[in-house]
């Protein structure tokens, strides 16, 4: 596998190899702090591509619900609402 990139005026240009495999440049994955083995979550936004860290993304994800959930408890709501269910079974 060649590894070919070159820098750019909007960023890095790699080319996609064999099997689908893109190269993220050792600086980027250095800030990331990504490491060999690490999971990636992988978002299609539009026309565009997004692969974020899996520990990014979960951050996010427990952000986005703690701003929702802020003044209640989601879970103690799911449980009460699983044993109404329950009760008219």
């Amino acid at each position: 596998m060649v590894y070919q990139a070159y820098m750019n005026i909007n960023g890095i240009m790699t080319r996609m190899t064999d099997g689908g495999r893109v190269v993220i440049p050792a600086d980027y994955r250095k800030v990331l702090g990504i490491n060999v083995g690490d999971e990636l979550v992988i978002f299609l936004e539009g026309d565009e591509i997004r692969v974020i860290p899996r520990n990014i993304a979960l951050q996010r994800a427990q952000q986005l619900v703690r701003r929702y959930s802020a003044s209640r408890c989601l879970s103690d709501e799911l449980i009460q609402e699983r044993r109404e269910e329950a009760k008219h079974e």
